[in-house]
């Protein structure tokens, strides 16, 4: 098992689960009762829940999915244009992500 994540807070931790395993990396949550203990214990990476992929094979995989969430997660969206859907043609407000109508991702840009 490798450690391919360190997030803020549980919910991150666990939407950053979601999205690998949607791409069919299995993965743990670790470290998430130390989170309730911040204060009381220093704030380091060490108390902060971190995501462990099983198969150590899969790291590659996982970084890149978890570089597309980090850069979408930065990205400013409040002056971005609508996005037109690929797939169905529908128009979407540029926060989301994906397709409103179809549910087809938005394609990176």
């Amino acid at each position: 098992m490798l450690q391919v994540y360190s997030a803020q807070h549980p919910t991150e931790a666990h939407y950053v689960k979601g999205l690998l395993e949607s791409g069919g990396i299995a993965c743990v949550v670790r470290g998430e009762s130390l989170f309730a203990a911040r204060g009381e214990l220093p704030i380091t990476t060490e108390t902060a829940p971190s995501i462990w992929i099983v198969d150590d094979a899969t790291y590659n995989d996982a970084i890149e999915v978890i570089n597309e969430y980090e850069k979408l997660r930065n990205k400013d969206t409040a002056n971005d244009p609508k996005w037109v859907c690929k797939k169905c043609g529908e128009e979407s407000e540029a926060q989301f992500t994906d397709c409103w109508n179809c549910l087809e991702p938005r394609d990176p840009e």
